[in-house]
């Protein structure tokens, strides 16, 4: 089963169980890395996340997939936060962290930068609007975003 079939089956099955632990699921990845392969869940929720929380995600999923047996190789699971680096993969979460500063990953450059860091104004339909530390405000079409990240300011 390919990577994007397995991430759609997984969340077919897991956003019933997060959704009555009141978590919001923010990410699926299953990749290799090396010889092994990993279903990696990422979950949220206002106040953070525990190790409570992750084992509780884990078991439930855990024996979904036992029960449905939906991917044929052997991985590894792991249920997680997603940290203070949290990817936006959703257009609610450009809405969700307005006003906070991002990285932006680019698929190809833009004035001359692939990686564009400045405060998150807002989404509008397509386009991500990003204050430039000197105040200019870029325009961002989301298909040119290979990857969005809250920023960590120390």
């Amino acid at each position: 089963m390919g990577k994007n079939k397995v991430e759609t089956v997984v969340e077919e099955l897991l956003l019933p169980i997060v959704e009555k632990e009141n978590f919001e699921l923010v990410d699926i990845e299953f990749k290799k890395e090396g010889p092994h392969r990993y279903l990696r869940v990422y979950i949220d929720k206002p106040e953070g996340i525990s190790l409570d929380d992750c084992q509780t995600i884990s078991h439930q999923l855990s024996e979904k997939l036992d029960q449905e047996d939906p991917i044929e190789e052997n991985y590894f699971l792991e249920v997680s936060s997603p940290g203070l680096d949290r990817p936006l993969k959703k257009q609610e979460d450009y809405v969700k962290f307005a006003g906070r500063e991002v990285e932006i990953k680019l698929y190809e450059p833009m004035d001359n930068k692939k990686l564009i860091e400045g405060e998150l104004l807002e989404l509008i339909d397509t386009i991500v609007k990003v204050k430039m530390e000197n105040g200019d405000v870029l325009d961002i079409p989301l298909e040119k975003i290979a990857l969005t990240r809250l920023a960590i300011k120390f």
